[in-house]
C-alpha cells in the first residue's frame, strides 16, 4: 500500500498491489491519476519468456528504462529483443527508450528469467483525457534508445545526473534521467514540473516538507508540482535513481527554500 506524505506526495513498492495481465506482461499501476497524479504515470512492467502484445499510445508520450537487477527481486534477464513499428533492435539493461505517439512496441523475451522495463506516461489532462502530442518539425528517428554508459555524467553540487530522454531524441514533452545522490540530505526544494522517481539501489529516505518514509530499490514515488521535497541518502554508497518529469527541462533546476 502506498504512504502518503505532505501534499500529496506518495511512496509505494514497485510490486505492490495485483498485477494486471495481458498475455506475456504483467503491469503493476503505481502512479497515476487513481493515485492523485495530475499528467504522469508510473508502472512496472514484466516481461515473461515469449512475445508481449502490443504497447502503443496513440497521444501520449511513453519513455521506458529497461531495469537492471533490482534487489529483493528474483533474478532477472539484462537482454531482451524490442520490435518498433517492425523493426528489430537488440537491447540491455540500463536502457532508455522513447516511443512516439502512434508508434508500436513490442518485447520479445528469449530467457527464462523475466525482463523489467519502468514505464511512464504523459501528458494526461486534469479532465482525464489524453493531451495532444507536441510536433517538430524535425523527425524523430524510427529508435530512440539511449544506454546510460554512453552518456556523460553531467555534475550538479556534490551530484550527477545524465540525461537519457529529451528533446535530442524527439520528445518535446517529457525528460527522463538517472541520478546519483551520495550519502547525506541535500536542502530540501521543489520544483516547477510533475515528477516520479524509482530508486535503483541504495537506502534512504523521502521527505515531503516534514513528513517522510525510508525508500530502497523498488520504491516509486510521485512528487507533484511545486511540492517541498529532498532524497535523503542514509547508507554509505551512492543513492541512484530514475526520474522523469512533465513538463521538459534540465535536471539541475531546482528552487530552495
Amino acid at each position: 500500500m502506498a504512504i502518503v506524505l505532505e501534499g500529496g506526495c506518495s511512496v509505494s513498492r514497485m510490486n505492490d498491489g495485483h498485477s494486471v495481465r495481458n498475455g506475456s506482461m504483467l503491469i503493476w499501476n503505481q502512479i497515476g491519476r487513481d493515485t492523485g497524479a495530475q499528467a504522469i504515470s508510473l508502472r512496472l512492467l514484466e516481461f515473461e519468456h515469449g512475445v508481449s502484445p502490443v504497447i502503443q499510445n496513440r497521444e501520449a508520450d511513453e519513455v521506458f528504462y529497461f531495469l537492471e537487477q533490482i534487489e529483493g527481486v528474483s533474478k532477472a534477464s539484462e537482454t531482451c529483443l524490442v520490435h518498433i513499428d517492425g523493426k528489430t533492435y537488440e537491447v540491455g539493461s540500463q536502457t532508455g527508450l522513447y516511443l512516439r505517439p502512434d508508434q508500436t512496441m513490442l518485447v520479445e523475451n528469449r530467457n527464462i528469467a523475466p525482463v523489467f522495463f519502468v514505464s511512464v506516461q504523459c501528458p494526461v489532462t486534469t479532465t482525464g483525457e489524453v493531451a495532444p502530442a507536441a510536433t517538430s518539425s524535425t523527425p524523430a528517428p524510427a529508435f530512440s534508445g539511449v544506454r546510460l554508459a554512453d552518456k556523460a555524467a553531467i555534475p550538479t553540487a556534490d551530484r550527477w545526473y545524465r540525461v537519457l530522454v529529451d528533446d535530442e531524441v524527439g520528445s518535446q514533452q517529457v525528460t527522463q534521467f538517472v541520478g546519483s545522490i551520495p550519502p547525506g540530505r541535500a536542502p530540501d526544494h521543489f520544483h516547477q514540473y510533475e515528477e516520479v522517481l524509482f530508486i535503483l539501489r541504495g537506502q534512504g529516505r523521502m521527505w515531503a516538507g516534514k513528513t517522510t518514509t525510508s525508500i530502497g530499490p523498488g520504491s516509486c514515488i510521485y512528487l507533484p508540482k511545486g511540492q517541498v521535497h529532498c532524497v535523503e541518502n542514509t547508507g554509505t554508497e551512492e543513492l541512484r535513481l530514475l526520474g522523469v518529469f512533465y513538463p521538459a527541462g534540465s535536471p539541475s533546476i531546482r528552487y530552495e527554500v
